[in-house]
C-alpha cells in the first residue's frame, strides 16, 4: 500500500492531515487549540515550517498534493481553524468613536469606498451593513493602533513588507 508508506514518511494519515480536509466541519475551541499548539511546539524542535522528510513525487501523486505545498502539519491546521472561526470584529461606530478618524481613512482600512462607509453611519436610508471582513479589518487595525509599541520590529517588518510570499 503506497498510501500507508507515504503517510508514514510524512507522519500524517492519508489525506486526513492535508489541506484538502474540510476544516469548516471541525470548529475549534480557543483554549484547547492554544494548549495543543504549546504541546506541538515543545515536541517539535525543528524550525516551524520544516517537514521531517521531503514529500516524494510518488507520495504526492498518491496523496493528490504537490510536493511540500499542499500538505500541512497539525500546527497549521489548528492555526487555520483558529483564524477561520475568529469572530472578533469592531463596528465602524466603535472604531470611529475610539480613534476619531475620517470616513476616507476608514474606507482605506476596509478596502471599500467612502460612500460605503458613509452608508454605515447613515440611519435615514437603507444601506448594506459592514461585512465580517470589514469588521475584521477594523479589529486588526484597532489592535495595531493599540499595541503597536509591543509588536516586535521583525514582525512589523514582515507584516508590512511589500515582498510577495510564495
Amino acid at each position: 500500500m503506497p498510501e500507508k508508506r507515504c503517510s508514514a514518511v510524512l507522519g500524517v494519515s492519508p489525506m486526513s492531515d492535508c489541506i484538502k480536509t474540510r476544516l469548516v466541519d471541525h470548529p475549534i475551541d480557543y483554549h484547547e487549540a492554544m494548549e495543543r499548539l504549546e504541546q506541538l511546539a515543545q515536541r517539535d524542535s525543528k524550525p516551524e515550517n520544516s517537514y521531517p522528510y521531503p514529500i516524494t513525487e510518488r507520495c504526492s501523486a498518491v496523496l493528490g498534493v504537490s510536493p511540500m505545498s499542499d500538505c500541512i502539519k497539525k500546527r497549521e491546521q489548528i492555526l487555520i481553524r483558529l483564524y477561520s472561526y475568529w469572530e472578533s470584529g469592531m463596528t465602524p461606530q466603535r472604531f470611529s468613536q475610539k480613534w476619531d478618524i475620517t470616513p476616507e481613512d476608514m474606507a482605506l482600512i476596509c478596502s471599500c469606498s467612502t460612500q460605503t462607509v458613509n452608508g454605515w453611519f447613515n440611519t435615514s436610508r437603507r444601506c448594506y451593513p459592514p461585512t465580517p471582513g470589514h469588521l475584521r479589518h477594523l479589529a486588526i487595525m484597532d489592535f495595531l493602533l493599540e499595541d503597536f509599541e509591543t509588536i516586535p520590529k521583525e514582525l512589523l517588518e514582515r507584516l508590512f513588507s511589500k515582498e510577495v510570499r510564495m
